[in-house]
């Protein structure tokens, strides 16, 4: 059976498509919450701040209490904020798709800012860091149900220079 030049073309695109949809969303940093180590879509590393430093925490539903888990996360980017000086940070405050956008933003401003306070405790100067509220408009996990939302109420660390 021969296939047209037009057939084949068309099953070629067709298979480059299905092959640039593919995202992998396994539980790579220890969270529970299905973390990526990759790009995000907006150009910022996700993962890791350093190796086995993970570089975001996860908060309860319209929470910014950090909790313990957060906790010893902040501790470990503390301590290698700490080993090195010179580097800046910004902290980014996010959320998950419910609310409005207005209530998201100062929700995501609030989550930044705790996080960015419990690093200062630590000993990270407060100078070194920025902080910043996307709210619900960059999700990490697109999704309509809990698995997605848990994985959006977070606080991400990327350093300045976007490394």
């Amino acid at each position: 059976m021969k296939l047209s030049l037009k057939a084949l073309s068309m099953l070629s695109a067709l298979a480059l498509l299905s092959a640039c949809n593919s995202t992998s969303t396994g539980d790579n940093n220890g969270t529970g919450h299905g973390g990526r180590y990759s790009k995000d879509g907006y150009g910022n590393s996700t993962g890791e701040l350093a190796r086995g430093v993970p570089d975001r925490i996860f908060f309860d539903y319209d929470s910014s209490v950090v909790n313990s888990e957060g906790e010893a996360t902040l501790q470990k980017q503390a301590t290698y904020l700490r080993g090195k000086p010179g580097l800046d940070i910004t902290v980014e405050g996010h959320c998950d798709e419910r609310g409005t956008r207005e209530y998201n933003l100062a929700l995501g401003e609030r989550r930044a800012s705790a996080a960015k306070n419990y690093l200062v405790s630590l000993g990270v100067p407060a100078d070194r860091i920025q902080t910043i509220s996307y709210g619900k408009e960059r999700p990490a996990v697109t999704g309509d149900d809990e698995s997605a939302w848990s994985q959006n109420r977070r606080a991400v660390t990327v350093t300045s220079s976007g490394q």
